[in-house]
């Protein structure tokens, strides 16, 4: 039985989408399906978030597009990171990756918190209640 995708956290889309034009121009149905096909259908985008998201990042100037040719020979709109995007992208990557490692610091069994604390020296991770 196949699973549901996710629902996306708050404040992740915009990550997201920069990460996915970091590997060039694309017009808004190629970010949602190299999205899904990254994640393998875990993250579905629905268009209304991804367009709000592309619009958001064209405002701030981290997003430039125009209109093109698609694969499917119609017109679309195709979006590819600025330098100020690449920046953004690295900023929010960095932080991403910052707040994922402090949540699965929270999550690792008590066992490996207790060892990486007898590690450094300290007894502050070793109060694990359950």
């Amino acid at each position: 039985m196949p699973r549901e995708p996710l629902d996306l956290m708050q404040g992740t889309l915009d990550v997201l989408v920069l990460r996915t034009l970091a590997w060039g121009p694309m017009h808004g149905y190629s970010v949602t399906r190299w999205i899904r096909e990254c994640t393998k259908g875990e993250l579905d985008i629905e268009d209304a978030p991804l367009y709000k998201s592309l619009h958001r990042l064209e405002r701030a100037g981290c997003v430039k597009a125009e209109w093109g040719i698609s694969e499917n020979n119609r017109r679309a709109r195709f979006y590819w990171l600025t330098a100020r995007g690449r920046q953004q992208l690295k900023a929010e990557e960095s932080a991403w990756r910052r707040y994922a490692a402090a949540v699965f610091a929270v999550l690792e069994p008590a066992e490996k918190r207790q060892g990486a604390a007898a590690q450094t020296g300290t007894r502050q991770g070793a109060l694990a209640h359950t």
